[in-house]
């Protein structure tokens, strides 16, 4: 009996000093807001067991020290960051008004790239007018082409994709292609992966999961390349929030279609973008691409100045959040948002409702059905709050909207790939542009208001009729926002 009895001592003793461990790590842990310590601390100490292996498995933003340290030596061999942006052709920095040159500058201490002119824009009427447009770009390619998505499906427009590679490969153009290993596992698992690389495609999966278990021990599993960038010929890009597939979209089709909004750029833009993926690309592969940093840009012509903006853990965590946060209170007459994935940290959720409150009229667009249930509880946890400040809320109701959009005063845009919540802040890795230009913010606009009017308004009496075990069930959601 005393053997059992000592035996269990010593099991208890070492949880507990594990649980004091854990706990003072998530203390002393930089950059972590207290809404997300006190989460931590809570799981931790109620969940015995299950929230020590949970905090070792997700409780800290960890790609692997060897990843970090490659990724900070691919960017130091990299060329000068302005020159690679182009600024050296044209840097509109004065022509975008005073009152959104802080917006830019803000921008700027992200990457490093300053706003480039001399751009033209199109937004894209749809995903299956994206992919065909990226097909017709990729079939006149002269020298590369450079594709990286989240999710890439053999499906119909993805398999348009793949055939198209092909062919540029097969007139001596460079392609190069690297989805992410975890969102589009199901393309690098099939007969289509491999008929591109016999093809000569240099193909390589961002963030590879390999051995499940191993990779747990070198970095968080579910921290992801989430970006969707295209680049051909370091003239032409695309950015938004479409992945490469059909609106269908397969993997989750009782959700469908998915609706999604893609902007073509062409100009020095595209260098931004095009410096994003020579990172990834390299931190991958180890193939230097930086010579394409380096070519001369055509000469400067009128158009929208836009700048790049990448996110993720090897860039200061609070990135994104400070970006969509200076939006909101730069906004005076107008701010209309969309996005599928709405777990902001105070300060969001306050500059939103602030933004409301000083007469800006205020809308945001969310999916009435989102694909992640946890996501759309924590999310409805903020309805009320919001309402009473003054912020229209609508629900879209003709598939999962998908878009990624901020529209400020019909000037001022930001689309791309970076959702309103938590993973896309701190884990994974983003692309957007922001730009100042009046008609294609106007374009912008006409599209959101088409998510309107296919949306039902949400109301305060709706969410006051809420029984109490939904309202229950959407705050104790929210409240592990920080652990999720």
């Amino acid at each position: 009996m005393s053997e059992g009895i000592s035996t269990g001592a010593i099991f208890l003793t070492l949880h507990v000093l594990i649980q004091v461990g854990l706990i003072m790590r998530v203390l002393l842990r930089p950059h972590r807001d207290p809404a997300s310590r006190i989460a931590w601390v809570v799981v931790i100490i109620a969940l015995p067991g299950l929230g020590i292996l949970a905090y070792i498995l997700l409780g800290e933003t960890n790609i692997g020290r060897r990843r970090v340290g490659r990724m900070h030596e691919v960017l130091s061999r990299l060329p000068d960051v302005a020159d690679a942006a182009g600024a050296d052709a044209t840097n509109l920095q004065v022509q975008v008004p005073e009152r959104y040159a802080h917006l830019f500058q803000l921008g700027k201490s992200v990457n490093g790239f300053d706003p480039v002119g001399g751009n033209r824009a199109h937004l894209m009427q749809d995903s299956n007018a994206t992919i065909a447009a990226m097909v017709a770009d990729i079939d006149v390619a002269k020298d590369h082409v450079h594709l990286l998505f989240y999710i890439w499906l053999p499906d119909n427009n993805g398999c348009k994709v793949v055939e198209a590679l092909k062919r540029a490969t097969a007139r001596g153009v460079t392609c190069r292609a690297m989805p992410d290993g975890l969102g589009s596992h199901i393309m690098i698992g099939s007969e289509h992966w491999q008929d591109m690389r016999d093809a000569g495609v240099r193909l390589t999966s961002a963030l590879p999961i390999g051995n499940p278990l191993l990779r747990a021990l070198k970095g968080r599993i579910d921290l992801r390349n989430h970006r969707k960038i295209v680049v051909i010929d370091n003239h032409i890009t695309y950015c938004g929030s479409q992945n490469c597939a059909d609106p269908e979209f397969r993997v989750k089709a009782k959700y469908a279609p998915w609706v999604d909004a893609m902007m073509r750029f062409e100009g020095p833009i595209a260098r931004q973008n095009q410096y994003l993926f020579a990172s990834d690309w390299e931190a991958g592969t180890g193939e230097d691409i930086s010579h394409l940093l380096k070519q001369p840009l055509p000469p400067a012509q009128p158009g929208v100045p836009a700048q790049v903006i990448g996110t993720g853990p090897t860039v200061r965590y609070s990135a994104m959040p400070e970006m969509f946060e200076s939006l909101m209170y730069t906004a005076r007459r107008e701010l209309v948002i969309s996005t599928p994935y709405y777990v902001p940290d105070e300060p969001m959720q306050a500059a939103l409702c602030a933004s409301a409150r000083r007469g800006v009229d205020t809308t945001i667009i969310f999916p009435a059905r989102n694909d992640s249930w946890i996501v759309g509880a924590a999310s409805r946890s903020y309805y009320g709050d919001l309402l009473a400040a003054g912020v229209r809320i609508f629900e879209y109701e003709g598939g999962l909207l998908h878009t990624k959009s901020l529209t400020l005063d019909r000037e001022v845009t930001l689309i791309g790939s970076a959702n309103m919540d938590r993973r896309s802040f701190e884990l994974n890795y983003e692309n957007n542009i922001l730009f100042y230009d009046r008609s294609l913010t106007a374009d912008m606009r006409e599209r959101q208001e088409s998510y309107i009017a296919k949306s039902k308004p949400i109301t305060g009496e709706m969410v006051e009729r809420l029984t109490w075990r939904r309202r229950l069930w959407n705050n104790a959601i929210a409240m592990l926002g920080p652990v999720l």
